[in-house]
């Protein structure tokens, strides 16, 4: 094949529970992932340039944001398209497009939803055949959010939030995002949630997942999840970005079954009770401060699929 597409889903985070800073700069986590219907499109073609002089990978970007991505050899599928020719042990060539929906730098991994997409994709372009296992392995690697954006569904991370297990769901939930101007930096976000602790002389201790909120899951009953939504990066996203108290306010008011940053912001992420509450929460925080747009989706969706 000349060309292939692939689909490949944002998340938000239901649960993200954020241990102690660790000797290597990550911290331990306990990550609830939940893929929803706001998605990227990464197509991996032949390149028209062969030459030698010609880069082995190139990357254009069209849609969201387009400014904030980089174009470059630091765009993460390009990483993830030259760890992938690297596990086969060969050089290999693609020209990746990237088609943006899912917010830039807003808590919702689209850069790593990328990722996953051009491993998906360059492994059917390549004729590389490799299984599922060997590309969330090669995932894990170049980021702690690319496994979820393979697997899609819902799954709770533990580690570095790379090693997943799936979670068992019942029902489909609705969903508002709000879309902030600009983004965070997610490295800063952590920064500033170990700042405040320090400050406050927090010990958060072992993370842990929340039997409400996995039960509220495989019972499909929202009003429950809605209560057991919980975010330790949010304080810091609210120190940094305090206007997100505003919106995250705002869809309060407009009967959000429950609201939280999501993960490292500045994305909110609202919890509606159907399809039409959606809408209604969608249209009235339009008008919020520090709101640019919001959209609606539903989750749990497939992970990183082929699409053309």
């Amino acid at each position: 094949m000349s060309a292939i597409t692939v689909r490949v889903p944002a998340k938000v985070n239901l649960q993200l529970a954020v241990g102690p800073l660790r000797e290597d700069g990550y911290h331990d986590l306990v990550n609830v992932f939940h893929a929803v219907s706001i998605f990227d499109e990464v197509t991996a073609a032949e390149p028209g340039d062969v030459s030698a002089a010609a880069p082995p990978l190139t990357v254009r970007i069209e849609g969201e944001s387009t400014g904030e991505v980089p174009a470059n050899d630091d765009n993460l599928a390009v990483r993830a398209a030259r760890a992938l020719a690297g596990h086969a042990g060969r050089s290999y060539r693609a020209d990746l497009l990237i088609r943006k929906s899912i917010p830039v730098a807003g808590g919702m991994a689209g850069g790593s939803a990328d990722a996953a997409a051009a491993l998906v994709a360059c492994n059917e372009l390549w004729g590389l055949g490799l299984p599922v296992e060997d590309l969330m392995e090669i995932a894990a690697d170049v980021g702690s959010d690319v496994p979820f954006a393979l697997l899609g569904g819902t799954a709770v991370g533990t580690g570095r939030g790379e090693r997943l297990s799936r979670l068992e769901t019942s029902g489909v939930f609705h969903w508002v995002f709000a879309l902030a101007d600009g983004g965070l930096s997610t490295p800063r976000v952590y920064g500033e949630c170990d700042r405040l602790r320090e400050e406050a002389g927090t010990d958060p201790g072992r993370p842990v997942a929340s039997e409400p909120l996995l039960a509220a899951l495989r019972e499909g009953d929202a009003v429950a999840l809605g209560r057991a939504l919980t975010n330790d990066l949010q304080p810091a996203a609210l120190s940094l970005r305090p206007s997100l108290a505003h919106t995250l306010h705002a869809g309060a008011e407009l009967g959000a079954l429950g609201s939280l940053v999501s993960g490292s912001g500045p994305t909110c992420a609202f919890l509606a009770a159907s399809e039409t509450h959606a809408a209604e929460i969608a249209a009235g925080l339009k008008n919020a401060e520090g709101c640019r747009a919001a959209v609606t989706a539903t989750g749990p969706v497939p992970g990183a699929v082929v699409v053309g």
